[in-house]
């Protein structure tokens, strides 16, 4: 039972108030005891007796004659619960309202305080009385005549037996009303830890839906905030894997194809030769021919599958020098040049002679001018111009890569980055699995840099890499 959250949660709900409220009553209990009933019943055994001292202090009558001590006890006996005695200024008991008490009468009676009472003062006191066999609050006052002379004293007692039966309700009464207290406690832990279990069930059960190969609907983003970055969390994974799912079927699917195409290609030429294009000298260079351009195709995606592993794994590393942009730039670019001139493009390379040294890993970088200038051949129809130009502003080293193709729409210029996809141009061309621009992108990134496009539908693109001037 404690392995699970809910009952975890309603445990720890319970488990501070099962101490806190039981204490918290033993507390509330012996303040009202200590601190508010007894104090409070002391005041008002006090301002009894000053009421009765008052209405006594100009009977002189009262305290020289005992039975009509008694008879004024009597009348008042009714409205007072607490034992009420009449004295004399020596201790000597007139009248008392208990009559167990009248073995006592015209006796002398020690009382504990008799010499502040004597004093005029107002004795509150708690002692232990031997007739009752228990505590008792005793409360003193003074009878003061009409010539300002001590003429009797009034004496008020209260049981500590009657005390703790009113206290015993009182105990009873506050028990219900903590135990009611903690059967609402415990029902409020126990819908706080469903509310809290149920979306963390659904989001765990997602997740092993996921596991199995289902698909899942996005859970909602409500309630609590540590609950809603949790749905958040496995709403983004849910679209991830959606995300990688539909890019693994189309990298199978991109795979199979550009694969299967120079393979059949190199089976075709071997199957030509098996059957005696051997024998024509002009027949077999050409399949020859044709076979290392299907080879150097198959080797294109192979690197790019490979680069694409590194990007997935972010362990692409740079290995960086100097590279001198004016003479390293024309040297990249002389194989793509002659692939211009075959086609019939205007070729247009414009590198300013003083540039500075770059410092970048080199090889990286042919990859990305190769991706951009390869791609600018491809769409660039016969008669068309491609321009690159490098130059240095104040703080990056600025490469462009320009063409006047068909150009790319602007709704897809930024997913033409993304791997595997290729542009309503890219589809129509016979080549490629879509991960040139995107491997293009991160190299640009590790090196620190950027890669952008500008590109007007009708009137070509232009490719812009920026690598820092000072890393």
């Amino acid at each position: 039972m404690l392995t699970s959250l809910r009952y975890r949660l309603v445990i720890s709900h319970i488990f501070p108030s099962l101490i806190i409220i039981p204490m918290m009553g033993v507390l509330l209990i012996y303040m009202l005891e200590s601190r508010e009933l007894l104090p409070l019943l002391s005041k008002d055994l006090a301002r009894d007796a000053r009421l009765i001292a008052n209405l006594t202090h100009d009977q002189p009558e009262i305290w020289n004659d005992p039975s009509y001590a008694q008879e004024l006890i009597g009348q008042l006996s009714p409205g007072f619960v607490e034992r009420t005695m009449l004295l004399k200024p020596d201790g000597q008991l007139l009248a008392s309202t208990e009559p167990a008490d009248g073995d006592l009468l015209n006796q002398v009676i020690n009382l504990p305080g008799l010499t502040n009472v004597l004093k005029g003062q107002v004795i509150e006191q708690i002692d232990y009385s031997p007739i009752v066999k228990g505590e008792v609050i005793d409360v003193l006052a003074p009878v003061i005549g009409p010539n300002l002379q001590l003429i009797g004293i009034v004496r008020l007692t209260y049981h500590f037996d009657s005390v703790y039966e009113e206290l015993f309700k009182l105990r009873y009464l506050i028990v219900a009303i903590l135990a009611f207290g903690l059967l609402c406690n415990s029902l409020l832990g126990l819908a706080l830890a469903l509310n809290i279990e149920r979306p963390i069930q659904r989001a765990t059960q997602t997740i092993y839906d996921l596991a199995h190969g289902e698909s899942q609907e996005k859970l909602s983003e409500e309630g609590m905030d540590e609950i809603r970055k949790l749905s958040g969390a496995v709403n983004f994974l849910v679209q991830r894997l959606h995300n990688l799912e539909q890019s693994r079927q189309q990298l199978l699917a991109n795979l199979i194809h550009e694969i299967g195409r120079p393979l059949g290609a190199l089976h075709s030429a071997l199957q030509a030769i098996i059957k005696g294009a051997y024998k024509d000298p002009q027949l077999l260079h050409d399949l020859v021919i044709g076979m290392d351009e299907e080879t150097l195709q198959l080797q294109r995606l192979t690197g790019d599958l490979a680069h694409l592993h590194e990007q997935i794994l972010g362990t692409l590393e740079l290995r960086r020098q100097a590279v001198q942009l004016a003479e390293w730039l024309p040297q990249t670019l002389r194989p793509w040049e002659e692939a211009a001139k075959v086609k019939g493009l205007q070729w247009v390379v414009c590198v300013p002679p003083d540039l500075p040294a770059i410092y970048a890993d080199p090889n990286r970088l042919a990859q990305i001018i190769g991706n951009l200038t390869s791609n600018a051949l491809k769409y660039t129809p016969a008669g068309g111009k491609v321009t690159i130009s490098a130059n240095l502003d104040s703080t990056d080293f600025r490469i462009q890569v320009s063409d006047t193709g068909p150009g790319i729409l602007l709704e897809e210029q930024e997913k033409i980055f993304e791997p595997f996809y290729r542009g309503e141009q890219g589809r129509r061309a016979a080549r490629g699995m879509g991960l040139g621009l995107t491997i293009a992108r991160e190299i640009a990134v590790a090196h620190g840099g950027r890669l952008e496009i500008e590109s007007t539908p009708g009137f070509g693109s232009h490719f812009i890499l920026w690598i820092p001037r000072s890393i």
